[in-house]
């Protein structure tokens, strides 16, 4: 299942630029629908394609969409609300 690419608020762009300082980071995101990946290691940088989605961009050479990115390091990230979501769906259901 792919997703189309959401608007990212830009105050991630400090975050993953203070993270990119750090000598290993870990993330935590939706992989294939939604699928929770992790990765560790160091951030490269960012990188935007030709359908102008944004990743974050490890040294080991993986690449995440930045709006499928839970957390980072603990911190909530772009998709932190809908991975929260799932967990609140079975509050919704009535008996």
């Amino acid at each position: 299942m792919t997703t189309d690419f959401n608007f990212v608020d830009p105050i991630y762009d400090e975050i993953f630029a203070r993270e990119k300082e750090k000598e290993s980071s870990r993330v935590i995101y939706f992989g294939k629908g939604t699928d929770l990946e992790e990765v560790r290691g160091k951030i490269a940088g960012n990188h935007i394609n030709d359908l102008n989605e944004e990743f974050l961009c490890f040294e080991s050479g993986e690449k995440i969409r930045i709006d499928r990115i839970i957390s980072i390091n603990g911190i909530p990230g772009p998709a932190y609300q809908e991975y929260d979501n799932y967990g609140m769906a079975c509050l919704d259901c009535t008996p």
